[in-house]
């Protein structure tokens, strides 16, 4: 599988998985949601909220490339959050439709790209303002192991406040080859 091939299906588990992490959340009251729970954002709503702010920190960095596709036009757009903790909503509903309005962006900006695209390096500064620059496929990969760090850690809170996500793998994304009677699977 190509590098770019494996980012679009990392785009592909990363719009899945959130929509699973935020219908199994959907389930839980207000109350279950804002509770502390000792997680590194508190709850698992901050959490969220986190992810959110991170996702949208990256997207509006990767705006600077110089393919300019449209996702990244769009990007550049968002506003940026005051922190990396910052609070989008405190409505999962809202939060939800934002969510998906980032994974549709990740998801067109990996459409979009080029094998070469992911060869070009991008200059950005970090939250405190040290300069960096990093080959950007790289800095794409980084993206969708953040989000499944956190994930992780959301599956964690929304077992403990009692709500099952279900089932996590990849593999469960991963094309079955060789045995054409094979079912595809899930999407």
């Amino acid at each position: 599988m190509s590098e770019l091939s494996h980012l679009r299906l990392m785009a592909a588990y990363n719009t899945w998985m959130n929509q699973k992490l935020y219908d199994a959340a959907a389930t839980l009251p207000a109350h279950e949601l804002a509770a502390n729970r000792g997680a590194f954002f508190g709850s698992l709503l901050g959490t969220l909220n986190h992810l959110v702010a991170a996702d949208t920190i990256w997207l509006r960095r990767f705006a600077s490339h110089p393919a300019r596709s449209g996702a990244l036009e769009a990007a550049q757009a968002l506003a940026p959050p005051s922190a990396l903790n910052a609070i989008y909503s405190d409505d999962l509903a809202v939060l939800a439709e934002h969510r998906r309005m980032l994974d549709g962006l990740i998801g067109s900006l990996t459409a979009q790209l080029a094998d070469a695209d992911l060869e070009h390096v991008l200059h950005y500064a970090s939250t405190k303002g040290i300069a960096s620059q990093k080959r950007f496929g790289d800095l794409l990969l980084h993206l969708f192991n953040h989000q499944t760090h956190h994930r992780g850690q959301a599956s964690t809170l929304l077992s403990q406040a009692g709500a099952d996500l279900g089932v996590t793998d990849l593999l469960m994304l991963i094309e079955n080859v060789g045995d054409p009677a094979a079912p595809a699977a899930p999407a």
